[in-house]
């Protein structure tokens, strides 16, 4: 047996996850589930949004698969799910963007992996607000040593990326991509404006990439790579990205293969893994039994591949895909008219998905 965390989260969370968690056992997996909560649910009874019960079970299994969580606005976390990539350094956000016939999209065949890297750029969080004694001294320091002023009302983020980080994400997609049979490594940047952070960037990527030989490597600059995203995303394969371009460019290829319902994800580091849902906690159907569950699904295919599970992982794929495919047992977001009375419950979808295991 593998033990994994499983974080029902909030709103339509618990739902999902339990739909997810009835599909992987149903693989015959062999996974015990370890529960835990987070979110707005177990705020209101222990005042924090992520206990420590929660955390140190991540620490424990070092595999979770979690459900959407919404951050509670006014407490001291900025969310939950960057927390939690901060504290076990999840450093490597994968987000697979995989065609599924049935999903209604204007493209077809689309097989996009997006590597981001999850814990340096703009997203660190080293801000300074406005107006703050700090912030007008670091301005004051920066025009002293730079032709380009900034303005005294203005609020001030650091975009950190480094030599280390760098190097860890490229080998993590060259990895990636040679262990999956990917053939190509595309590296994001602006380094022709940010010489010095997206510059290093292009520098260690050509690096890295001389290591692998046998995948085929080259650069985008990111605005010429959203335009090749949409006109001929059949070029790509592998994409690695710095943290904000790599949040901005999986949700556009997610876009190309039919939204986030379809869209799982999961951030990895050296020593823990969670597998979620790219989308949100959408309250407003909590308890309905109405949410499509394919994204978190699929990021349990993510997790079982992960975890060195290929053949259970590979039938609870084809059996989503068959699911979709046929467009009978699906939710209504999956119907071509989103008012079609026959579609299905989130728990339907799941049984659905498991009688094609069987």
């Amino acid at each position: 047996m593998t033990n994994v965390t499983l974080i029902s989260g909030d709103g339509i969370g618990p739902e999902i996850a339990e739909a997810t968690r009835r599909c992987i056992d149903a693989t015959g997996a062999g996974i015990k589930w370890d529960l835990a909560e987070a979110g707005l649910d177990v705020m209101e009874r222990e005042g924090t949004p992520l206990p420590e019960a929660t955390v140190e079970s991540i620490r424990r299994n070092g595999i979770a698969l979690k459900a959407p969580i919404t951050t509670p606005v006014g407490t001291g976390f900025r969310s939950i799910n960057v927390h939690l990539r901060q504290a076990f350094d999840l450093y490597a956000c994968l987000r697979p963007c995989k065609s599924y016939k049935g999903v209604r999209s204007r493209y077809s065949d689309i097989d996009l992996v997006i590597v981001r890297e999850n814990t340096e750029d703009l997203y660190a969080g080293i801000e300074f607000e406005k107006g703050k004694d700090d912030t007008l001294e670091l301005i004051a320091w920066l025009n002293q040593r730079s032709k380009r002023q900034i303005k005294p009302d203005a609020g001030v983020s650091i975009k950190p990326i480094s030599v280390a980080g760098t190097k860890r994400i490229m080998r993590y997609a060259f990895d990636y991509a040679r262990k999956m049979g990917r053939k190509k490594v595309t590296s994001v940047h602006k380094a022709n404006i940010m010489k010095f952070s997206d510059g290093l960037w292009l520098e260690v990527s050509r690096q890295v990439a001389k290591d692998f030989p046998d995948i085929e490597f080259e650069d985008r600059i990111v605005d010429n790579m959203c335009m090749q995203l949409v006109q001929k995303p059949e070029l790509y394969d592998v994409i690695v990205l710095p943290n904000l371009y790599g949040d901005i460019l999986s949700d556009l290829c997610a876009g190309l293969v039919g939204g986030l319902g379809v869209a799982p994800g999961a951030n990895i580091g050296l020593k823990a893994a969670i597998f979620e849902a790219t989308h949100g906690s959408a309250p407003k159907y909590k308890g309905q039994n109405k949410v499509n569950p394919t994204a978190l699904i699929l990021s349990g295919v993510l997790m079982l591949r992960h975890l060195g599970k290929t053949p259970e992982a590979d039938k609870l794929e084809s059996a989503v895909a068959t699911v979709i495919a046929e467009g009978k047992n699906v939710t209504y977001d999956m119907k071509p008219n989103r008012d079609d009375p026959t579609a299905v419950g989130t728990r339907e979808m799941a049984d659905a998905i498991i009688a094609k295991m069987k």
